[in-house]
Parts: structure tokens; C-alpha cells; sequence
């Protein structure tokens, strides 16, 4: 399909073919669907369409189903015939297996090449939003950065936040005249928070080098997009680390990319899987910012695609901006259910040929409801689709295709090894040591006072001077003595005593003689 990302087959035989509009393809979208309906298919075919089209895409890989697209399909594959003949059903007669240009990432670098990012990217709302810090706490984390650019202490990793609110805590009586109080009670919950992220593993997130963006907004030799695909069946772990970090990722494409209007095809494509991470307990300020990026991040060529398994799990004024849709069966086991899925139904334009809701509930693996934005940004009629089979592997590769692909990387050896640049830890350590020396010399300089004080104490017989007069007047004193004896001395010396008694000493001198 010209200027379309080709999703399958629809109408009653299932020979008219659905596309996704490249036009069209930053105005967002939702695929969602229970459990094992054919979610994860419907990912790796949009990744395919995208990138076949020269547009970059970045997905995480929740289950490690998706490193499959580095490899080509085979013939020699379980589900080849099933595939061949999906593919015939729905008219796909130039399908052929390939394999896709992919760069894995990882943030603890084990699956992947590791991705991080610095303290001071990361923000202190994101960052308070991870850690679930009140709003003192939070209060506190914000007087840290502000003291941090002040005294121009780059915030780097995780350590440098330490020690940074170690430093903020030592001056809270200063700071707090400025900036408010600063509780060390709430320093220390907020120390015990990154204790806590970093044995989750939040530590592999922060420092340098810090993931560059034009290496996920790249193509290959080819002209293909690149897919990138981070590992994250280890990282959905900590769900609020990964829910965090996707964020963060979207708000740097927001605040980095430049505008560019209505493009011909997106700048990028962001999926984001298990979406219901994101909005989970999540404050109502950083629910704002997720739909002021939505709304505004299109303008940049970005579109974003959630993934998740009911499209109540995402805010309705972030759903209502999603104009590519792609449901796949939702299951209406309780009440609840059945109200989701009428109001899931309630949101296409409808096709007189089947009722949406039923459809819904009724379609079977690798089918979907689809409806595309058309021309002017106008929803589609809603569509039964049976989804096209996947020219790359269908689930993970092993571990040794894994590291051959990421041997021949286009960013292989550039992240890999972890800078410790000059920053606030370092910083404030050099100025603990400069503090301390210049107390040791004070207190070598009080020692030799105290130790030249007792010697003058000693001194006092013979001087006769009391302890306390300055060094000068004692001089004089001490000389003033001095005159005195020699004077006394001489004239006994030129007297009739002093006479005998010189004479005897040389007497004696010469009968030694």
C-alpha cells in the first residue's frame, strides 16, 4: 500500500486491504486487547510497516518476544503455513520473510547497550514521581537541584544526589532562610528512597555517557528505520522505575526535537507496552504533563502508540487524542467488563454490516478492530482486520544472534563503558578534604600556642615576668637586668677584691705552666 504502513485484510471476505496513513502516523494510536489475542503480532507487523517506510521506531520488549525482528522469518518455523495461508487469505501476495535493522538496549546493559541518563535530565518532578515522595519530600529534592545549579554542581548520578542532600542538610539553617525549612527528617526518608532505587537497580540509569537521541532517530544503509528495542523483562520489574524512564524519554523527544509541522511521515514512532504502568497512582500534575506531551509532541513528528489490555487503563483526555486504533478481543466476564466494552465500542464510527460491540468480543486470535484516521484527520468506518503474518521471527532469538547483533551495531563500544566525570560528589568531597586540612593546620597552630604558652609558664623563675605580658615588654625587662649585673660586676672587677681575685686566677694559671 503506497503511503501506508499495511495492516491486513478487512471486509466481509477479507480482501480489502488496511493501512495505517504515514500522513496520518504521528497522530497517536491504541493497540489493546485482552491476553493472548495477538497484541504482540499487531507490534512487531506496525514496527515492520514503519521501519520498511524509513521511519524509526523504539519499544520495549516486556516479554522478550520482539528481538525476533532482527532475524528473518523461515520456512522451517512452526506457524509457516498458518502465516502462508493468513497471507493468501487476505491477498498479501508479496509476503516474504526479512529481517530489520534493530539496536538493542538495555538499562542494567546485560540484554542490551546500556541507556542512561543523567540526575539533572531526569528532573526533580520525574524523579520525586520514582521515588513517591510527598510533597515536603519533594519540596526538599527541589531546593536540592536549585542549590546544585547555584553552586554550579552538575547532578550526574545517583551518588552526586546524595551527597548533594548531605550538603543541603549540613546548611539546612541557611538554606531554609531562602528556600523554606528543610527537614532532615524528610532528607533522610528521601536517602533511604534512593537506597531503595538503587537496589532495584535504578543506579544503571543514571551517569554518562548519556544516551544521545539521534542515535534511536536514525536509518540504516538501506534507508530503513531502525528499530530500537529495550530489553524490558528484568526492568518491568520495578514498574515505576520503567513507567519513569519511558516518560522521561518522551519528554526529552518533546523538548529536544524541533518542530516540524505536518510531516509526510513521523519523525519517529514510540510504543509504549503494559501503558497501564504509566497511569497507575500516578498524581494528577504528571497524568497533565503525560497528555500536555501527548497533544503537543505530534507537532515534533513523534508519534506515540500505547499498548495495554483495556483502553480504560488510560486517562480518557490522553485516550481521546489516540486516532489509530487497533482492538483485539476483550473478554466481558464481569460487569465492569461489559461497561468497558461498551464504552470501547461506543468510540468508532459504525459499519452497518456487524455490531461493533459484538465484533469486539468476538474476534479471534490474530483479528482486530481496526479504525485509521482518513483524509483531514477523519476516524475510519470501524473494520473487522485480520492482521498480516510478520516477515521477521516470530519470538525471541537466542542469546548468541543476540550478541552478534549487537556486535555489529552502528553504536557498538559507545556506551558500554561508564564515565565518572568531575561532578557534585566529587566536588563537595574535594571541599570536605580542603575543610578538613584547614582544621588540622588551625589545630596544629592552637597545639604550638598552647605548647610555647606551658614553656613560658617554665620560664617564669627565671625571668621573674608574669605569664600574659607581650614579648617586647620582656625583652626590655629582661635586658634591663641584664645592664644591671654586668655594671654590678665591672665595678667589683676594678675594685681591691676584684683585683686579688684576678690575680690569684692567673697565678694559678701560669704555675700550671
Amino acid at each position: 500500500m503506497e503511503n501506508k504502513v499495511f495492516i491486513g485484510g478487512g471486509g466481509p471476505d477479507y480482501k480489502i486491504p488496511q493501512g495505517l496513513g504515514l500522513k496520518y502516523g504521528n497522530r497517536h494510536g491504541l493497540i489493546a486487547g485482552a491476553t493472548g489475542t495477538g497484541k504482540t503480532v499487531t507490534l512487531q507487523i506496525l514496527a515492520e510497516g514503519f521501519s520498511n517506510a524509513g521511519v524509526p521506531v523504539f519499544m520495549s520488549d516486556v516479554k522478550g518476544d520482539l528481538s525476533g525482528l532482527a532475524v528473518a522469518g523461515r520456512e522451517t518455523q512452526k506457524l509457516h503455513q498458518a502465516f502462508a495461508d493468513r497471507a493468501a487469505k487476505i491477498g498479501f501476495d508479496d509476503y516474504t520473510y526479512d529481517s530489520f535493522p534493530v539496536t538493542f538496549w538495555d538499562l542494567f546493559g546485560k540484554s542490551g547497550h546500556p541507556i542512561r541518563t543523567t540526575v539533572a535530565e531526569m528532573g526533580p518532578l520525574l524523579l520525586s514521581r520514582m521515588l513517591e515522595l510527598s510533597e515536603p519530600q519533594e519540596g526538599v529534592i527541589n531546593i536540592a537541584f536549585r542549590m546544585a545549579d547555584e553552586e554550579g554542581m552538575p547532578l550526574l548520578d545517583l551518588k552526586d544526589l546524595q551527597a548533594m542532600l548531605v550538603w543541603v542538610g549540613e546548611n539546612r539553617e541557611k538554606i531554609s532562610l531562602r528556600y523554606g525549612n528543610v527537614s532532615t527528617h524528610s532528607i533522610g526518608a528521601i536517602q533511604r528512597r534512593l537506597l531503595v532505587l538503587d537496589n532495584e537497580g535504578g543506579t544503571h540509569l543514571f551517569g554518562e555517557p548519556a544516551l544521545e537521541l539521534n542515535d534511536i532517530i536514525s536509518v540504516d544503509e538501506n534507508g530503513r528505520g531502525r528499530i530500537n528495542i529495550l530489553a524490558a523483562d528484568t526492568l518491568i520489574g520495578a514498574p515505576r522505575l520503567y513507567a519513569t524512564f519511558m516518560l522521561w524519554l518522551l519528554s526529552e523527544l518533546f523538548e529536544e526535537l524541533p518542530e516540524v509541522g505536518n510531516p509526510d511521515k513521523p519523525k519517529l514512532v514510540f510504543f509504549f507496552d503494559e501503558a497501564h504502568l504509566l497511569f497507575d497512582g500516578t498524581p494528577k500534575v504528571l497524568i497533565d504533563k503525560v497528555e500536555q506531551v501527548a497533544r503537543l509532541i505530534r507537532s515534533k513528528g513523534v508519534g506515540i502508540y500505547f499498548i495495554t489490555q483495556n483502553p480504560a487503563d488510560v486517562p480518557e483526555d490522553i485516550l481521546g487524542q489516540l486516532g489509530n486504533r487497533i482492538q483485539h478481543a476483550l473478554r466481558a466476564f464481569t460487569a465492569r467488563d461489559r461497561r468497558s466494552l461498551k464504552l470501547a465500542a461506543e468510540t468508532y464510527r459504525d459499519n452497518d454490516r456487524f455490531d461493533t460491540e459484538e465484533a469486539i468480543r468476538t474476534v479471534g486470535i490474530g483479528e482486530a478492530v481496526t479504525s485509521m484516521l482518513e483524509k483531514k484527520g477523519i476516524p475510519g468506518i470501524v473494520e473487522r482486520t485480520l492482521v498480516r503474518p510478520p516477515s521477521s521471527q516470530l519470538g525471541p532469538i537466542s542469546a548468541a544472534e543476540r550478541r552478534a547483533v549487537m556486535a555489529n551495531s552502528h553504536i557498538a563500544g559507545k556506551y558500554e563503558a561508564k564515565l565518572d566525570r568531575n561532578s557534585a560528589f566529587e566536588m563537595l568531597q574535594k571541599r570536605a578534604e580542603e575543610a578538613a586540612k584547614e582544621a588540622e593546620a588551625a589545630e596544629r597552630a592552637e597545639e604550638e600556642a598552647e605548647l610555647a604558652e606551658q614553656e613560658f609558664r617554665k620560664a617564669r623563675r627565671y625571668s621573674g615576668e608574669r605569664v600574659g605580658r607581650s614579648t617586647s615588654r620582656k625583652t626590655r625587662k629582661s635586658a634591663g637586668f641584664g645592664e644591671a649585673i654586668g655594671k654590678m660586676l665591672v665595678r667589683e672587677l676594678t675594685g681591691t677584691t676584684g683585683r686579688r681575685l684576678v690575680r690569684g686566677i692567673l697565678g694559678g694559671l701560669f704555675k700550671g705552666r
